[in-house]
């Protein structure tokens, strides 16, 4: 039996392999054509490495970010933080109305309200597509697209 590990991969290899794809390339020539497994095997640990190093940066960045909020939203709106608030805030670079009704278990006229006040004071931003209502933490969005 196959057992799953991971719901989702940890490094993600294949920017540094489309940034360095002619390196790429030539090195899997080179294991067909000259058999140059060092090569490849080299190549793949700085993969590894880059990307290791990449993540721990990001991950950092994320960790900074949620301590500015968790530091902010309990200044202008202590009686909204909670810490289940904050990681719904970090577990996407969006939310809607019904994601924090399900996580924080309030009502939806709550949710609004809390997400409102959030937007209100510069946490996300309000933006309204077709009929659904989304609330974007762009910081966290910014780390995540760069």
């Amino acid at each position: 039996m196959i057992k799953k590990l991971l719901d989702m991969p940890v490094l993600y290899l294949s920017r540094f392999i489309i940034e360095n794809k002619s390196e790429y390339y030539n090195l899997l020539a080179e294991v067909r054509t000259k058999s140059n497994w060092i090569g490849w095997v080299l190549y793949m640990l700085k993969a590894v490495e880059v990307t290791s190093l990449n993540s721990i940066n990001l991950i950092k960045a994320i960790k900074d970010q949620m301590a500015q909020y968790k530091s902010g939203i309990r200044k202008e709106l202590p009686k909204v933080y909670s810490q289940d608030l904050l990681n719904l805030l970090f577990r996407h670079p969006y939310t809607r109305i019904d994601h924090a009704m399900e996580e924080l278990k309030i009502s939806r006229i709550t949710a609004t309200k809390y997400l409102d006040q959030l937007a209100e004071k510069g946490f996300l931003i309000k933006m309204k597509l077709g009929r659904n209502v989304y609330y974007i933490n762009q910081p966290l969005f910014s780390l995540l697209c760069t």
